[in-house]
């Protein structure tokens, strides 16, 4: 079987090329576009195209897919928010996912983000860098005897909790399912999370009800001086609402690894003009805000991790079986 992958990056090729020998019954193409109903009219005798979080799996280009006889789209991810569903399932196109790769790396970064905005590492960086070595300006906080607030107690989350109890901090959580793995954590509702937590980190899937849950409202509910972390889903936080809260210093610091407009080209040129009204680029003038470029997934064993899931599930679907991460 043929897949093509696209928007592929070397580091896409390179772990997979390097499982490829063990899956001979599969043919993989890198290609660096976008996936688009337009790169998709070039699919040609391919029944697998892989995709990524950022790719457009919408009715249009499923149709297109469809036409050119691909049955089955591979997301080398866990979010599937761009994914039309119900036009895949009505196309007869199965679409299968990497539900969990390596749900560690997320949360050391979320984490790393965390220390980074807590003790102010990015300007002491630069300042060092400059041969400064004033500490004035790099005043930060403590997280043990804190409390760290998780939204959402999936893998990711529950890696995050852990993390922080370890920092010695109290864990406050909220999910619609309370995960057993994490006895130390107190289950509360959303608002009352808001209220007492000095650390929030989101890690939760964008769904009607998640969307934009961090908004004006939500911020006012918080502590002053509270540190915010978002590695999930940039849709999570209305941007401009966000931005607010930050000009009125209710924030010690943000991290963020993910964004509202998170596209290849957020802040490339286009048509020699740099995207200044990007809402996601304001975020960058702030100096309390650490914004990384959607890495935390990115280590050897997460990679390794992806990798491995895509091609089993490719497998999967060649010999009929069920993978259990199918997601119509």
């Amino acid at each position: 079987m043929k897949i093509v992958f696209f928007a592929a990056k070397p580091y896409d090729n390179q772990s997979f090329t390097r499982l490829a020998g063990a899956y001979p019954q599969l043919e993989l193409e890198f290609w660096e576009a976008e996936l688009s109903a337009k790169t998709a009219a070039y699919v040609t005798d391919t029944e697998a195209v892989c995709a990524f979080v950022s790719s457009d799996v919408t009715a249009p280009v499923l149709e297109v897919l469809h036409d050119r006889g691909v049955k089955l789209v591979l997301m080398r991810c866990a979010g599937f928010n761009n994914v039309d569903l119900e036009t895949a399932t009505r196309l007869g196109i199965r679409v299968m996912r990497v539900p969990g790769y390596s749900p560690e790396a997320v949360a050391e970064h979320a984490m790393a983000l965390a220390l980074a905005v807590g003790r102010k590492l990015h300007k002491a960086y630069i300042k060092v860098r400059e041969n400064n070595f004033s500490l004035q300006g790099l005043l930060g906080v403590n997280f043990f005897g804190k409390t760290a607030g998780i939204v959402g107690t999936g893998k990711i989350g529950a890696a995050m909790a852990k993390i922080c109890h370890g920092f010695g901090m109290r864990v406050l959580a909220y999910d619609v399912y309370h995960n057993p793995d994490l006895p130390f954590a107190e289950y509360v509702e959303l608002d009352e999370l808001l209220a007492q937590s000095d650390l929030i980190s989101l890690h939760c899937p964008l769904t009607d009800s998640t969307y934009h849950m961090i908004n004006l409202q939500s911020i006012q509910k918080m502590k002053d001086g509270v540190i915010l972390v978002n590695t999930s889903r940039g849709g999570l936080i209305k941007t401009d609402d966000l931005i607010a809260g930050i000009r009125e210093n209710k924030f010690f610091g943000v991290g963020l690894d993910v964004y509202e407009e998170e596209t290849p080209n957020v802040f490339e040129n286009r048509e020699d003009e740099i995207l200044m009204h990007s809402t996601t680029a304001r975020l960058l003038s702030f100096p309390n805000v650490i914004v990384t470029s959607h890495q935390g997934f990115f280590t050897d064993e997460a990679l390794e991790a992806i990798a491995t899931t895509t091609l089993n599930n490719a497998m999967a679907y060649l010999k009929g079986e069920k993978a259990g991460t199918e997601l119509n």
